[in-house]
């Protein structure tokens, strides 16, 4: 099973990027799939979940209205476009699968344990 997150950059403030997470090994129908990020010197941050149970997707309050997971029809690529880019958004991000479908816990947190893990892509976002 490999998950190879790509489509990083260096984009001015304001502007938009798209990541790709490429799944091999894998259906993605059959896995939750999760976007990540961790910025310099601070944790890592769940970004957003696309549920197979419900077939929602969630997303941080930091990125809701900007930022929109989507899978292709192959179902071998799950995109995560991103608008409105803030320096603030600067990390790497990773994508993440996890058989187990669903995104939330019992209390509503996002899951946070996974997988799979793809390897990184870095976002830099100038201001």
């Amino acid at each position: 099973v490999q998950l190879q997150a790509s489509g990083g950059g260096l984009v001015q403030a304001g502007g938009s990027l798209r990541l790709s997470c490429a799944a091999s090994g894998l259906r993605l129908d059959d896995y939750a799939i999760a976007w990540f990020r961790q910025a310099p010197g601070k944790e890592r941050e769940w970004v957003s979940c696309m549920d197979k149970t419900n077939l929602r997707i969630y997303y941080v309050d930091s990125v809701k209205g900007r930022f929109t997971v989507s899978e292709d029809n192959a179902k071998t690529t799950v995109s995560l476009q991103m608008n409105s880019l803030k320096p603030e958004d600067t990390a790497v991000y990773y994508c993440a699968a996890d058989s187990r479908q669903y995104c939330t816990n019992y209390d509503g947190s996002p899951k946070l344990n996974y997988d799979y893990w793809g390897q990184g892509t870095q976002v830099t976002v100038s201001s």
